[in-house]
């Protein structure tokens, strides 16, 4: 199994807004005062093409699929959430918290990967725990380190814990399960997702150690890492809070790797991080303020690594 692919899926918003239904736990979401929503979305579109073109430009293989329109789906840009791709052509479909989230998912999003030559075998899907009222937000939720079979999981309201050991028996991953914290207005909240604390590289991980205030839990999510000798590069809270944990490596041309994340996300690393990573891959960046200010994701959240078999 390979960590990373060439290959990834991108969703092109087309009525891109803060959706006030992933606010009420997602504390990275802001209100852009004075904006109007279409000034919002020309501006989410923009960012976004900017970023494929630059994902593209180093020879990664980007599917853009465009959102539907008039289907409110303000958050469709993160289609990580709702789908993950796996070697073996098994496809899983993740049940959301948001309710306007779950129009996401659409089986035309599978043919199109289809008439590329992607072979789909299985579909496992898990969407029915949202009737019950528990979720598990795709590589949102869950950070797999598909090479040493492990999947890394922050529980939060987004994160259900026996969903996820499910996940991971189905796929056969073992599970390394933990919360991870934030500060908001002097409280600690759940973090929604794992993958904005923590990235998972072939040879590194960038990872927010603070964030997870049980240190018996720290203790053992670092071991596990160390375990698999990736080196640890770690971020603080404010590090954080500009998305440098939300990061995705992926291969471009002649299977050179590139660390993939924000503009904010790179500024707010220091040259020591900068080195570290430097020794491992070569960062590329673009700006998504908009995005990540209206959506609370950022660069990671957007692109849906492909690993299917090709024909």
């Amino acid at each position: 199994m390979t960590q990373t692919t060439n290959s990834i899926l991108m969703i092109r918003p087309v009525a891109f807004r803060m959706n006030e239904q992933t606010a009420v736990n997602n504390y990275y979401q802001k209100v852009l005062d004075g904006l109007l929503p279409a000034t919002v979305n020309a501006k989410a579109q923009q960012e976004f093409d900017v970023f494929v073109e630059k994902l593209r430009a180093v020879g990664v293989d980007v599917t853009v699929v465009d959102d539907i329109e008039n289907a409110d789906t303000p958050d469709s840009i993160f289609p990580n959430n709702w789908i993950s791709f796996h070697e073996n052509g098994d496809v899983a479909l993740y049940p959301m918290f948001a309710e306007n989230r779950r129009q996401e998912r659409r089986e035309d999003i599978l043919d199109i990967l289809e008439e590329k030559g992607f072979i789909i075998n299985n579909i496992m899907d898990y969407t029915s725990a949202e009737e019950d009222g528990f979720f598990l937000e795709g590589t949102g939720s869950l950070l797999l380190d598909r090479e040493n079979g492990k999947a890394y999981c922050a529980l939060s309201p987004r994160a259900d814990e026996e969903l996820f050991i499910e996940f991971c028996e189905d796929f056969e991953f073992t599970p390394v399960i933990f919360e991870a914290f934030q500060t908001v207005n002097k409280e600690r909240k759940l973090i929604y997702h794992t993958n904005v604390m923590m990235c998972l590289g072939d040879t590194f991980a960038v990872i927010c150690a603070d964030s997870i205030d049980d240190k018996k839990e720290r203790k053992m999510v670092l071991d596990s890492i160390k375990g698999d000798e990736k080196e640890i590069i770690l971020i603080t809270e404010e590090q954080v809070n500009n998305f440098a944990g939300n990061m995705l490596e992926v291969k471009g041309a002649d299977d050179r790797r590139y660390l993939v994340m924000s503009a904010s996300a790179h500024q707010s690393l220091t040259k020591k991080q900068i080195a570290q990573l430097e020794e491992h891959v070569t960062i590329l960046s673009s700006n998504l303020d908009t995005i990540e200010a209206c959506g609370g994701g950022s660069a990671r959240c957007m692109m849906a690594e492909i690993f299917l078999p090709r024909e």
